[in-house]
């Protein structure tokens, strides 16, 4: 009804607000989809310009968040988005943010698992990550960074000093992959499980599942959007 369409685009306008949206540019795809004219696909978000794919997975999950939009939260999630989202683990003592930050860019080898390699063999140039530090104190999402190369054969699977060696792969037909990821931003301190569990859009992550071990996991771009738009909250605190 047009009520209830003055009403999400009002709680648009209020949800951008809190986001400290400075500027309004043309509706982006997802609000256009769902005729909300009002929001922010070129706008500037705490005074750093975000690209539209970041705009629009902003938008995904503040609408999801208001009762009046459950229908736009099911357009949003339904939305095929170009730009994907991972989340990738590494234990800090071996690789951790800082020193992705330091490097700016490094190749995310050993994996050795089949469906964690599967998911990087999904993952195209620009796609976003969530950075988790595991087997650490505490553990959680640290940062974020950008998948920088499509997934290749992975180097140490044919290094036989390497502790990923693997004598049955072959190189003209690698069995195990990796991808290189480079530095976007870090977290002003890890975001845990708890914290994650605390968030109603993050309730189907596939991190929180229960037995879920994997090192590579997907990301709607939803939760990717509540996790960066959290680690802002937290870091106000």
């Amino acid at each position: 009804s047009r009520l209830t369409q003055m009403n999400a685009i009002s709680a648009a306008k209020n949800a951008l607000r809190k986001l400290k949206v400075n500027s309004i540019g043309r509706a982006c795809e997802t609000c256009s989809k769902m005729n909300i004219e009002d929001c922010s696909s070129r706008g500037v978000l705490d005074g750093q310009a975000r690209s539209s794919d970041e705009e629009r997975m902003i938008c995904a999950v503040m609408l999801s968040s208001s009762y009046p939009l459950r229908m736009a939260k099911q357009a949003a999630i339904a939305k095929d988005v170009t730009t994907r989202c991972w989340l990738m683990k590494s234990e800090p003592s071996v690789y951790g943010i800082a020193d992705l930050a330091r490097d700016r860019r490094t190749l995310w080898e050993g994996v050795r698992n089949y469906q964690a390699r599967n998911f990087m063999r999904e993952m195209s140039v620009g796609d976003h990550v969530l950075f988790y530090h595991s087997n650490s104190n505490p553990t959680g999402i640290v940062g974020v960074a950008r998948v920088r190369t499509a997934a290749k054969g992975d180097p140490t699977q044919f290094d036989p000093r390497s502790e990923y060696f693997d004598e049955a792969a072959k190189r003209e037909d690698p069995r195990w992959s990796a991808v290189e990821v480079e530095f976007e931003s870090k977290f002003a301190g890890a975001l845990t499980l708890d914290d994650l569990r605390s968030e109603r859009a993050l309730a189907n992550m596939m991190i929180l599942r229960k037995g879920n071990r994997l090192s590579v996991t997907p990301v709607a771009a939803s939760e990717f959007a509540a996790i960066v738009a959290l680690a802002r909250s937290v870091a106000k605190r």
